[in-house]
């Protein structure tokens, strides 16, 4: 692992791990690409925890009264409907049951699909069209949804496991026709995300331990990420405000066709 793939790979997770425009497709086309290695599992798990601690940072705020909120929930279920931690609490647990399960049964699968510019390439055409159909959603006022919206969202965000499927694309989009405020489907997206990338570094720390390589290298990618995420939340959060979300689409579709075209053009 160089410098520049360090560099590289963390500006990638960093930036396309919130923007709506799918970061493990974009690393695994860069892979394809450009010979970047992934850099081996300690510097994947690495480059998680910056974005992690990035989501952390930005929504601190929200973050931390969920917690509290939550813990105060568990001796007095009632906390989970009267307070807006509470219910956050409860949203974020919901949501992450489907994610689990869909992210793990299909976790063989995507480990083979990675690989595939076919695979890649029409994952980032579903990011294109969810994107252009959240034109459509008219603005909500909904502050917190429920819980059948909160498994709905689940399922979304456990399918964005998929090679070129944006999580925030899918989620932000489901909550906008759930009726949820723009910035509260941003503020619900991120903090959605926190368990289910939690899980995972957590499901492959004790692999990356084993298997560590590259310490320094998977620090520096660990800190770019950490500060390209912090960015990109503050940016997105500010685009999806705006009303200006589905523009992603005109860097996504370019770039779902470029890599279909190159996957017919590669010998099978």
């Amino acid at each position: 692992m160089s410098l520049f793939e360090a560099i590289l790979l963390g500006f990638i997770q960093g930036v396309a791990e919130f923007l709506p425009i799918s970061s493990d497709g974009h690393l695994a086309l860069a892979a394809l690409l450009f010979d970047v290695k992934e850099g081996g599992l300690t510097l994947t798990v690495m480059l998680h925890v910056g974005t992690l601690l990035a989501t952390a940072l930005v929504l601190r705020q929200r973050l931390g009264t969920a917690i509290a909120e939550g813990a105060r929930a568990l001796g007095n279920p009632e906390i989970f409907s009267t307070t807006p931690g509470g219910r956050d609490a409860l949203f974020v647990v919901v949501a992450s049951v489907p994610t689990a399960l869909i992210g793990l049964g299909l976790r063989d699968a995507v480990e083979v699909w990675t690989y595939s510019p076919w695979a890649i390439g029409f994952g980032f055409l579903a990011t294109t069209l969810c994107l252009v159909v959240s034109v459509w959603a008219k603005p909500g006022l909904l502050e917190s949804p429920g819980v059948r919206a909160a498994l709905l969202v689940g399922v979304f965000q456990g399918l964005a496991v998929l090679p070129g499927v944006s999580r925030s694309a899918l989620t932000i989009t489901t909550l906008f026709f759930l009726g949820v405020q723009r910035g509260r489907a941003f503020e619900l997206s991120m903090l959605m995300s926190i368990p289910a990338v939690f899980g995972a570094v957590l499901l492959e720390s004790p692999h990356a331990v084993r298997d560590i390589q590259g310490v320094g290298m998977a620090v520096l990618g660990t800190v770019v990420a950490f500060v390209t995420g912090v960015i990109a939340l503050l940016l997105l959060r500010s685009i999806v405000v705006s009303g200006r979300f589905a523009w992603f689409a005109l860097w996504v579709g370019p770039l779902a066709l470029a890599t279909l075209a190159l996957a017919r053009s590669l010998p099978p």
